[in-house]
């Protein structure tokens, strides 16, 4: 168990700790079930109600909530809640037990002519294909695939069952059926790159699929051949990007958002849940919608109307009905 008190917490990751400082905590825990031993955090506005009642021996919170807080109790005040309670979290990781298992598990196939770095962790039933790279700190959990010359970068984390480097789809209708194009390209993920459970990441056609330093992607999503993520891009679960659409850095997309092939996102788009984009999205901003996507702005706008379509409708035909009839 971790046991550290305030003291020891904010000595690490700063802070303006009000309270004392030999408050012990042993568990990191949300507001509302939060107990007497229990650091809790506090960055939106739709939690604030839970403060007064939380238990949590320690609330981090921002300095707008500061004064509130502290009259519950100990608080500690930053600049980013959110931030630092991940800073909190990798803190407490890196606290609890060590396991004792080798860092390449005796059930995963390494090819000779991979390239492992002594410091990667690789996990149950993971096959690692021939001259593909393992960069420093990489921890592929259990049965990830990385296939033939692929490569990933430092300090990546790759969950349960994702697949790097399995073909593009790309086949060519000839007399009816479908012909096989091979996929001679290869994936090159970045650094701190995280991927999510059951992410497949296609190889290249010809050229390389690539993801940038910074990528977080979630479980399920699909980035198709020639795929091109730029730095620090996140996808939520269910993302589906097409085969050669280029996309750049600090976007966001939705859970289940699609971008079609061959489309281009500059960098800082921000694609809503469950949109689908069917032109290239050139300037920064915010796009939701399928009918067809738009600035968020407009298509909120639209959206809206849409709404009123069935009464605007019965009042055409009332007024139609109230005009002088043609002779």
């Amino acid at each position: 168990m971790v046991r550290l008190t305030l003291g020891q917490l904010v000595d690490r990751l700063g802070g303006d700790l009000q309270g004392s400082p030999d408050i012990e905590i042993s568990g990191l825990a949300t507001l509302s079930s939060a107990g007497q031993h229990d650091l809790s955090f506090l960055s939106h506005p739709k939690y604030r109600s839970q403060l007064s009642s939380s238990q949590a021996a320690c609330v981090v919170v921002s300095p707008s909530m500061g004064s509130e807080a502290a009259q519950r109790g100990a608080t500690i005040v930053v600049d980013d809640a959110y931030a630092y309670w991940a800073r909190v979290t990798q803190l407490w990781s890196k606290l609890l037990p060590v396991s004792n298992e080798p860092l390449i598990h005796p059930s995963a196939f390494i090819h000779p002519l991979a390239s492992i770095d002594p410091t990667a962790r690789i996990g149950p039933m993971c096959v690692i294909e021939a001259h593909a790279v393992i960069g420093r700190r990489t921890w592929l959990k259990s049965s990830v695939t990385v296939s033939q010359a692929c490569s990933i970068g430092e300090d990546c984390i790759l969950h349960p069952g994702v697949v790097i480097g399995a073909d593009g789809f790309g086949f060519a209708p000839e007399n009816g059926m479908w012909t096989k194009i091979e996929q001679l390209g290869s994936v090159r993920i970045g650094n701190f790159v995280e991927i999510g459970a059951n992410t497949c990441i296609d190889r290249g056609a010809l050229g390389d699929t690539l993801i940038e330093d910074g990528v977080k992607l979630d479980n399920l999503i699909q980035i198709g051949h020639n795929v091109s993520v730029g730095a620090h891009t996140a996808m939520a679960g269910c993302v589906g990007i097409a085969g050669s659409a280029k996309i750049g850095a600090h976007c966001t997309l939705g859970g289940g958002a699609i971008v079609l092939g061959h489309l281009q996102l500059v960098d800082h788009v921000h694609v809503s849940a469950a949109s689908v984009v069917t032109r290239s999205l050139l300037q920064a901003g915010t796009y939701s919608g399928v009918f067809p996507i738009d600035s968020n702005e407009s298509w909120q706008k639209n959206a809206a109307t849409l709404r009123q379509l069935h009464s605007l409708r019965d009042r055409i035909k009332q007024l139609e009905s109230e005009l002088p009839q043609r002779g």
